[in-house]
């Protein structure tokens, strides 16, 4: 019988800490785009459902692409997968901002503006999605069932700080010029790919995929949580695409100035999010059960403020609300995701609930830019109202359903 405390391919607390430092920059490569794109796609003249559609087909493109290049990575190996999807992440961002570069020069105008970014786009969605599956394939590798739970929570707490340094540097690299920060999010995408690449042991593909396979998306146990999740971050993509153009009507902000401001409030929601998270969540563990209602009350009232209270302070106090929401809110969810199957099954469950959030990403900005189109404010008040059905839930619905 199989030692099931040992792990099948061991690393050192540098190599898996290099793995999260992928995923770190990743994080932050990903939340960029809703600071700076965002805002400069509308001024080289895309409209609001154009600007949502470009980033919606890519999420598209790489969620459906994450399974492919989980394979590849359990036939190339998961390292070689890493730092090529961290070099591909840079290279395609590079050729995203040459071509945003173009637009806002009005090098090229109109629909042509529109098809060159959604070509450009296009490669980051089919090249870049092999991290995430690779990173939890070496993770599981590295650790036996008593620990995996904490290591690919490690993996998620890194993404989660990512989006939190994308933000705060764009706030920072603002001041250089708009494009800078793209620049930034480009650079530390390398230096991760040439990190890892040095620091992980040789790479070694094999058939057999010893990364969890997830659970069968119907599975009752599990799919109550796979849709909460879906809908939560419907509900936050909704607002993440929205919110730069909200900064930049309200306050009448263009270029580097709306950048730099909706840098400063995204940095204030992940700020707060980073030290409940790693001054109260992880440090004490709550239980799941009671902090998922206080995260998503505070989620809900942070919207409303949001739409509500015009000074720029309040917007920001209010996302800071939001953070606190989402620190309590997101690994509550995934610990009662994770803790509804059996130990052995954690893995494949951590796999099946980690495809929720590129799945609302693809329909969450295309909703929210359309909503932002009738009414500024109201992808707040939707995304406040989703957020208070979730809590019904949580506290009414889900009680009754398990007795």
């Amino acid at each position: 019988m199989e030692d099931t405390d040992t792990p099948l391919r061991p690393l050192t607390l540098l190599q898996k800490s290099a793995i999260a430092f992928g995923s770190i920059a990743m994080g932050a490569g990903m939340t960029i785009n809703f600071v700076v794109v965002a805002p400069l796609a509308r001024e080289a003249g895309l409209t609001e459902i154009q600007v949502a559609g470009i980033l919606t087909l890519s999420a598209a493109i790489y969620a459906l692409m994450i399974p492919q290049w989980g394979r590849w990575a359990d036939r190339f190996g998961r390292k070689r997968i890493m730092v090529f999807s961290l070099l591909a992440m840079a290279t395609t961002n590079m050729m995203f901002l040459f071509a945003l570069q173009a637009a806002l020069a009005s090098v090229v105008t109109g629909m042509s503006t529109f098809f060159l970014l959604v070509f450009t786009r296009l490669f980051f969605g089919l090249l870049s999605p092999g991290l995430q599956p690779a990173s939890m394939a070496a993770m599981t590798d590295a650790t036996t069932p008593m620990t995996r739970a904490g290591g690919l929570g490690m993996l998620g707490a890194a993404m989660g700080l990512g989006s939190i340094l994308g933000p705060a540097g764009a706030s920072v690299l603002a001041d250089f010029g708009a494009l800078v920060p793209l620049w930034g999010s480009i650079c530390f995408c390398a230096l991760a790919g040439l990190v890892i690449s040095f620091t992980l042991p040789k790479s070694r593909g094999h058939r057999e995929a010893s990364r969890p396979k997830p659970l069968r998306m119907r599975d009752p146990r599990v799919f109550p949580h796979l849709a909460f999740l879906f809908a939560y971050f419907v509900a936050v993509g909704a607002i993440q695409q929205t919110l730069a153009w909200l900064i930049e009507d309200r306050y009448g902000l263009v270029g580097k100035a709306s950048v730099k401001a909706a840098g400063i409030v995204f940095a204030c929601m992940s700020i707060s999010l980073i030290v409940v998270q790693f001054g109260y969540v992880q440090p004490f563990k709550p239980d799941p059960k009671r902090i998922l209602p206080a995260g998503l009350a505070c989620i809900s009232m942070g919207y409303v403020g949001a739409a509500q209270l015009h000074p720029f302070y309040a917007l920001c106090l209010a996302f800071g609300l939001v953070g606190i929401g989402s620190a309590l809110a997101v690994p509550a969810a995934n610990a009662l995701g994770s803790l509804s199957v059996e130990r052995h099954e954690q893995g494949g469950a951590a796999a099946l609930l980690s495809a929720a959030p590129p799945s609302g990403f693809i329909f969450g900005p295309l909703l929210g830019a359309t909503l932002y189109s009738a009414e500024h404010r109201l992808p707040l008040f939707v995304s406040a109202s989703m957020m208070a059905i979730l809590l019904f839930y949580v506290l009414v619905l889900r009680p009754r359903r398990s007795a």
